[in-house]
């Protein structure tokens, strides 16, 4: 008798990997020719981001076949604003890891397990907000925000940011066990331990996975890409900017909603192949 079908993971960021605004769809052909989109976030009454309805096809049929973990630097109350297509995700990772959300719900161990790690290893949260509040320019910082109590981000005028202000700030985080990535107008300071890639890891345990996949566009989505089995990047994003690559990390060309397709045309292709060869593949890193 065949063996039980191998259980894939997909952890995936959402903001520019699979869920795009209006200013980041990156629409270039003609108007006529533009995808039908369908909304899956509204905030303050206004629709905020969409998905195409082929994007929305394919992330149902993935939901079907594989275990699709969100996995967002937003925080729990941003992330439940999303409303995406297909089966809902018994696993979802917010705060950049921070919370690992078990049917929408916080795990209590995980949380205490983060927050031990960051009190052995960074610098209080309240020094890193202060430091950056105090060389910052108002002229350029919209708003400043804390993060579930675990990281900070600046919204800032982006045209008017800079370089050298971000780049200083990194240097001096690094010392302190914290990390900076600019994502469009935020500019983000996140702890090191604070990682998808742990989180995505503990589900990829719990769950029994045999294969795991991964994409995402950003500084912070790096660990995840390089801890996953497979991964792949949009032609957008802070890793394309940089010409950052990995083995096993797939680069693609399309830039915008249309790389949110190609990635789950992607998601689903990895899947497929698993379940034909049905063998199991080893989850790199090891579960701290």
């Amino acid at each position: 008798m065949p063996g039980p079908t191998p259980r894939v993971l997909v952890a995936s960021d959402l903001d520019r990997t699979l869920i795009y605004s209006v200013n980041a769809l990156a629409l270039t052909g003609p108007d006529a020719e533009a995808p039908r989109l369908l909304c899956v976030e509204v905030y303050q009454n206004k629709p905020l981001s969409y998905v195409t309805e082929t994007a929305a096809g394919l992330l149902t049929e993935l939901g079907g076949v594989a275990d699709f973990v969100p996995t967002t630097t937003r925080t729990r109350e941003q992330y439940r604003r999303i409303r995406l297509p297909g089966p809902a995700s018994k696993y979802a990772i917010c705060a950049n890891g921070g919370h690992l959300l078990v049917d929408g719900v916080s795990d209590p161990r995980w949380q205490a397990r983060v927050t031990a790690r960051l009190a052995d290893e960074c610098a209080p949260l309240d020094e890193v907000r202060a430091h950056m509040a105090a060389t910052a320019d108002p002229a350029w910082v919209l708003k400043q925000r804390v993060a579930e109590d675990l990281f900070v981000y600046f919204v800032v005028e982006r045209d008017l940011l800079p370089a050298e202000w971000a780049k200083e700030l990194a240097v001096w985080a690094e010392n302190r066990g914290w990390t900076v990535s600019v994502q469009g107008r935020k500019v983000y300071a996140v702890p090191k331990p604070l990682t998808k890639s742990a989180a995505m890891r503990e589900v990829a345990r719990r769950t029994g996975a045999a294969l795991t996949l991964a994409a995402g566009d950003s500084l912070l989505d790096a660990d995840l890409l390089l801890a996953a089995d497979r991964a792949w990047r949009p032609g957008h994003g802070e890793l394309a900017e940089a010409g950052w690559t990995a083995p096993g990390v797939t680069s693609l060309p399309e830039r915008g909603v249309a790389a949110g397709e190609r990635i789950l045309r992607e998601f689903l292709g990895g899947v497929r192949s698993e379940v034909r060869g049905g063998t199991r593949s080893e989850v790199r890193g090891e579960v701290r």
